[in-house]
């Protein structure tokens, strides 16, 4: 399919997203939203995609969403705005597959928001990280509020989101927002080196990792050991399990089939 807004590149089982509105810093309007759902879908549903790296096109990941589109919204088109956004950004939280986001610049409001839902954040040492809706009198509308007080805790993401503070690459790693800073020039080779190396392990063994973390900070411990554990038995039916135990034994290199 062709977008206005995206572009997908792909390299063996990695594809690469990136959002491509960089006359306006990315920033999300209603159309990008659409199209980065339906691109999202299309990924996940690619049995041969293993990972997606999620990047921006030119100084920004996403600056934010379109002010201009949201100013004369009244409280429904708000309310219907922001159930899109989540759901987009709802849909890359719970795909199958890993996410790795590089933030090449700018996320800042929902591009903070986007960043957050991916799996891994790689940040070039020119992003910027920021949730300051509060200088435009709204809230975070998708998913802001939630996933950054998971990711750097409660106390921490009032202190941002109140001020409405935009932070370096370094306080976000820091802080755990960021998983790895490196120099711009390096960002998507250092984003395909993680992506390729998970992409070449047990991919439904990644896959039920990743449920069981993100089922976890859902529920109780209690709940979440049952949930390990049934996912931990479901990979003794699968071949990788077969075949990663006894390449292990036998001293070998796993051959991964998916299956």
């Amino acid at each position: 399919m062709t977008y206005e807004h995206l572009k997908i590149d792909r390299i063996g089982s990695i594809a690469t997203l990136s959002i491509n509105r960089p006359e306006a810093l990315n920033a999300l309007n209603y159309k990008l939203l659409v199209e980065l759902k339906s691109a999202v879908d299309s990924i996940s549903a690619d049995d041969s995609v293993h990972v997606l790296i999620l990047t921006g096109e030119g100084r920004a990941f996403v600056a934010g969403a379109d002010i201009a589109e949201m100013k004369g919204m009244n409280p429904e088109e708000a309310r219907s705005f922001a159930k899109l956004g989540l759901d987009v950004f709802r849909a890359v939280e719970l795909m199958e597959k890993p996410s790795i986001a590089a933030v090449n610049g700018f996320a800042l409001g929902g591009g903070c928001e986007l960043a957050m839902s991916c799996d891994i954040r790689i940040a070039s040492s020119k992003a910027k990280f920021g949730q300051p809706e509060v200088n435009l009198g709204v809230t975070p509308g998708f998913g802001g509020t939630n996933r950054l007080a998971r990711l750097v805790g409660p106390a921490k993401a009032k202190e941002l989101i109140f001020t409405g503070d935009v932070i370096d690459a370094l306080e976000a790693e820091k802080l755990g927002l960021v998983n790895m800073v490196t120099e711009p020039e390096t960002l998507m080779e250092k984003s395909m080196e993680l992506a390729e190396k998970i992409a070449s392990k047990g991919q439904l063994a990644v896959r039920y990792s990743k449920q069981a973390i993100n089922r976890s900070f859902e529920t109780d411990i209690e709940t979440g050991m049952e949930i390990e554990r049934n996912l931990f038995s479901l990979c003794f039916a699968t071949q990788d399990q077969k075949e990663g135990m006894d390449a292990f034994l036998n001293k070998r290199k796993p051959e991964f089939k998916v299956k």
